[in-house]
C-alpha cells in the first residue's frame, strides 16, 4: 500500500545538534585516539608490545578498535592468516576489542600463544 498524497513518514533519525565546543571536544579526542592507535600498531610491529597483554587487558582507547586490525599489525599476520584464526575462534571480523568474550579472547590469545 503506498501512503496518500499529503502524508509524509519520515523514520530517518538524526544525532542530537551539538554545540561549536562539544564538537571540537569530540574531534580533538578522537584524533587523540587515532593517534594512540596508529602507535600501538607501530608498537606491535616493531615487538614493542605483545599483541597477548593487549588482549587480556586492552587500554580504554583499544576497546572500540576491531580485533581483525589490531592482528594485522602483527608481523607475519596478513589477511588470510588472521581470517582463519578469526573463523576458527568464531570471532567476526567486526568485532572490537572490548566485545570479546571472555570465552573468545581466551580462545584467541591461547592460538596466538602456538605461533607458527
Amino acid at each position: 500500500m503506498a501512503p496518500t498524497a499529503g502524508t509524509t513518514t519520515s523514520t530517518t533519525s538524526t544525532a542530537p545538534e551539538r554545540s561549536l565546543n562539544q564538537r571540537m571536544d569530540a574531534l580533538a579526542r578522537a584524533n587523540q585516539i587515532r593517534t594512540q592507535r596508529a602507535q600501538l600498531k607501530r608498537d606491535l610491529k616493531a615487538g614493542r608490545r605483545s599483541i597477548h597483554s593487549l588482549l587480556l587487558d586492552p587500554p580504554e582507547f583499544v576497546e572500540t578498535a576491531k580485533v581483525f586490525d589490531m592482528l594485522l599489525a602483527v608481523p607475519k599476520y596478513g589477511r588470510v592468516k588472521v581470517n582463519k584464526i578469526l573463523v576458527h575462534c568464531r570471532i567476526a571480523p567486526s568485532k572490537t576489542i572490548g566485545g570479546l568474550s571472555e570465552r573468545q579472547r581466551s580462545e584467541l590469545v591461547q592460538l596466538l600463544g602456538h605461533r607458527p
